[in-house]
């Protein structure tokens, strides 16, 4: 039983450095003002890295597993873990500290996150850094760190089966690295069973650098709640709102790759490294193309009615088992952005992508990037060692992820981002790189979509899709991605009063909207300042020149391109809006005192 509603009250703390673990009380304040997952997660980031510069790469950096309240219940789509560190990639354009980078936190679905609150703790902080290749065995409260130097290089489809085959225990939920991540590739990632990753920000790079390959967690107990009569009722709503609607019914035909070919239509696809926002052959790879197909079985994580995950066969050349895909993200990034139709071969390069431990979204931009470098003679084959990276060819984007997850050749620079290719190639590269803060973007295309320009400008880990495109929505999606459920059911509005019911009856605080966006707004906030002391000033609130330079040429959309005073101007009402001073950004005192922040 828990010793607070809705909580366990502990964290585990594990340092490699010394072997030792420990479990550490939370305190009550923080769980009332962070909630859990990204939040808490911050706040435990922020209280740890009390000076800023600390390299990422530091047994010093802490790398955060939190789950949140609704974890471990049997709350619809209560799945997800957030993964909380200080990013490997990004920095500022200027900051006293070389080591300058933003907070980064990657969400993932599955089973892990309620794993965690059923061995009994509300999440996993690890630090240090261990002499050999190892991983750690969570069993309820018995910690081991096990030595796993016979697993390095081992790529994330063989460890997964190889790691329980050890364990000889299926019921351990387990987290790990591929080869990049060991090899330290800043946008490594990191797996949970087959395509589900924390995959942005480098997450897996930061795991690395700590020498651990992975985590398995069992547990036998569930955390309580403060009225159980009450979280009944809204349990009972939550499901009514989800079980059967068409919304549910919509998500588990296709789940996001519906998308693909409607987001193309619409003139906000990335499509030949952003030069486009519509992709002529989009249907070969669309959700109805792997409906038919590919998909013969739908799989949803921990109580999900949604199951938008998917898995099939595929034939030919490519051909093989599809473990997961093609999901929007991944289908664009690794399809329309590279002008690949193939939907074997897409397949091919999504599952290579995960086997090796690599961000799907930073690896398919990297790739797109070089492949417009290559078109326009900025770099050639010897640069490319031999490979001929033209635009739709499978063969040269597998042999590039074989690179940069190698770290070899021209992937050992690859590896590091667009923005460091543009810096390397020069040649005026650095308007096509698709990157904000050293992040590169998602597959949402922006010279039609000015809000989304917005979320990747302001987003607190650097270009992201998912932060929001107004400050109510940031707000909201920070406390979503801290209680623990999945973003996608949010989406459907007869889910919002039964979700603030659940929350409440949970914890034993009462949330309305206001209240719930609030607690957001505090962490989004909490988040600002992390970076803001890193040295993260308004021009590093920058998109690249190709969406205000480089109109559409075909689709919906054609002619379209942002206009850069009208989006200066929106980014000035944004920072004002947000209660920040519009010149530095910087949180202002009477902001940060309405949040409770004015001690930070």
């Amino acid at each position: 039983m828990s010793g607070k509603p809705g909580y366990h009250g502990v964290i585990l703390n594990i340092d490699l450095s010394t072997g030792k673990s420990e479990k550490v009380a939370v305190p009550s304040e923080d769980l009332a003002r962070f909630v859990g997952g990204q939040g808490l997660g911050m706040k435990i980031l922020w209280d740890r890295l009390k000076k800023p510069g600390v390299d990422p790469l530091s047994p010093e950096n802490p790398l955060i597993f939190m789950p949140g309240p609704f974890s471990g219940l049997p709350v619809p789509s209560s799945s997800r873990t957030c993964v909380v560190t200080k990013s490997p990639i990004t920095s500022p354009l200027q900051s006293d500290y070389p080591h300058a980078s933003t907070v980064t936190y990657s969400n993932m679905g599955g089973f892990f996150g309620p794993e965690i609150r059923f061995a009994g703790y509300d999440g996993l902080v690890i630090t240090g850094k261990a002499r050999e290749l190892c991983y750690i065995v969570i069993d309820d409260g018995k910690v081991e760190i096990r030595d796993a130097k016979k697993f390095k290089g081992m790529r994330t489809d063989a460890f997964d089966k190889a790691i329980l085959d050890e364990l000889g225990d299926r019921k351990f939920k387990t987290v790990y690295i591929g080869p990049a991540g060991e090899n330290l590739v800043p946008y490594s990632s990191i797996l949970h069973t087959a395509g589900r990753a924390a995959g942005r920000g480098g997450t897996g790079c930061v795991m690395g650098s700590k020498n651990l390959k992975a985590i398995a967690v069992k547990g036998t107990g569930q955390p309580s709640v403060a009225d159980h009569k009450r979280f009944l009722a809204a349990l009972e709503k939550a499901r009514l709102a989800l079980n059967g609607s068409a919304f549910a019914k919509s998500w588990a035909e296709q789940g996001t790759a519906r998308a693909i070919v409607g987001n193309s239509n619409a003139g906000t696809e990335a499509v030949r490294n952003y030069r486009e926002g519509t992709f002529p052959e989009a249907g070969k790879i669309g959700g109805d193309a792997a409906r038919r197909d590919v998909w013969v079985k739908d799989i949803a994580c921990y109580c999900c009615p949604l199951a938008c995950k998917k898995s099939g066969i595929t034939k030919g050349k490519y051909g093989g088992i599809v473990h997961d895909g093609p999901e929007y993200e991944t289908g664009v990034m690794l399809g329309s952005n590279l002008l690949i139709s193939d939907m074997p071969g897409l397949l091919k390069a999504i599952y290579t992508i995960d086997d090796l431990g690599l961000d799907h979204i930073s690896t398919g931009n990297v790739i797109g990037f070089l492949m417009e470098a290559y078109e326009k003679g900025m770099i050639d084959l010897t640069f490319l060692n031999g490979i001929d990276l033209k635009w739709g060819s499978v063969d040269a984007t597998l042999a590039m992820i074989e690179k940069i997850a190698a770290r070899e050749g021209v992937g050992a620079l690859a590896a590091e981002g667009v923005r460091a290719l543009s810096w390397h190639i020069g040649k005026g590269s650095e308007k096509f790189a698709i990157q904000v803060k050293g992040l590169e973007l998602a597959a949402h295309n922006i010279q039609a979509n000015q809000p989304r320009g917005l979320s990747y400008a302001t987003a607190e880990r650097g270009a992201c899709h998912l932060s929001g495109d107004d400050i109510a929505t940031q707000n909201r999606r920070a406390m979503i991605d801290s209680i623990g459920l999945c973003l996608f059911p949010t989406f459907e509005p007869a889910l919002e009063e039964p979700m603030l019911a659940l929350l409440s009856a949970i914890t034993g605080r009462e949330y309305d909207k206001a209240g719930f966006e609030k607690t957001g707004e505090r962490i989004f906030n909490l988040e600002k300042m992390f970076n803001y002391r890193e040295g993260f000033r308004r021009e590093d609130d920058r998109l690249p020149d190709r969406f205000f330079e480089d109109a559409f040429t075909i689709g919906t959309k054609k002619g379209a391109v942002l206009d850069r005073a009208n989006f200066d101007a929106m980014l000035s009402k944004y920072y004002k809006d947000r209660g920040w001073d519009p010149e530095t950004t910087k949180p202002g005192d009477l902001k940060l005192k309405e949040l409770g922040l004015d001690s930070v």
